[in-house]
């Protein structure tokens, strides 16, 4: 599949919430992923191959008021002994601030990329993340309509929503489902077999001053990999 959506490599494997760091907190995140089991292939022409091939990505973030915070991305591969930089990420996150539990909370993740042509179909890339989603108990819930726009190159339009429900067993220790799917170009979606639509089993992990994320997912369609896990190890300053 290339040539038609907003192909390019996931670094970044993670539904946001209504989350920022605090003004003046600057937070570091390691993003990675690998598929277990993995199709054959490239996701365009000219890319890095799904079978074998880390994708991941350390971020920092610096909240600025208690609704906005910038970051910084540096993703990359590693694929049979050799490390491949991806360029870099820039992102902007507006979230409504002190919302109380029950009560919906909204935000907006906009990201302008430069990444090689190994990564993607198009250098520069634009990526619109909606975010809406509510705390009520244990439970929450989160969702981000995600729109990816290539620059140039032969990368269009991607509709690639993200969703997740997640339940806090304890202060440190919380369970979710998520979901992740690329339908292709919006107004011209892809028929069923062509989409890619997972779903992941996360656990998340506060130990002190580090959070971890643990997922495992499964690929649904045939255009997808049957099996990909994810991890994300993050530490406020």
């Amino acid at each position: 599949m290339s040539g038609i959506g907003a192909a390019r490599a996931t670094d970044e494997i993670a539904v946001y919430t209504g989350e920022v760091a605090r003004s003046g907190e600057v937070s570091l995140e390691q993003h990675l992923n690998y598929p277990l089991a993995a199709r054959s292939g490239t996701p365009f022409p000219g890319g890095l191959p799904y079978r074998g091939t880390l994708n991941g990505t350390p971020e920092m973030a610096i909240g600025v008021t208690d609704f906005y915070e910038i970051g910084l991305y540096a993703p990359f591969a590693a694929r049979e002994d050799r490390f491949y930089p991806g360029g870099f990420k820039l992102r902007n996150l507006f979230v409504t601030p002190n919302v109380e539990p029950g009560r919906p909370y909204f935000g907006l993740n906009t990201e302008i990329s430069w990444q090689p042509l190994r990564f993607t179909d198009s250098y520069w890339n634009l990526e619109f993340r909606p975010i809406l989603g509510i705390r009520f108990g244990r439970f929450e819930f989160a969702t981000n309509p995600i729109v990816d726009v290539g620059l140039g190159g032969q990368a269009g339009n991607a509709f690639r929503p993200a969703n997740r429900i997640s339940y806090a067993v304890t202060e440190t220790v919380a369970i979710a489902a998520e979901t992740y799917s690329d339908f292709g170009p919006i107004g011209a979606f892809y028929g069923p077999r062509q989409q890619s639509h997972y779903l992941f089993a996360v656990l998340d992990l506060v130990i002190g001053p580090f959070t971890l994320e643990l997922g495992l997912g499964r690929g649904l369609t045939a255009n997808s990999d049957p099996w990909v896990a994810k991890a994300i190890f993050g530490r406020p300053f």
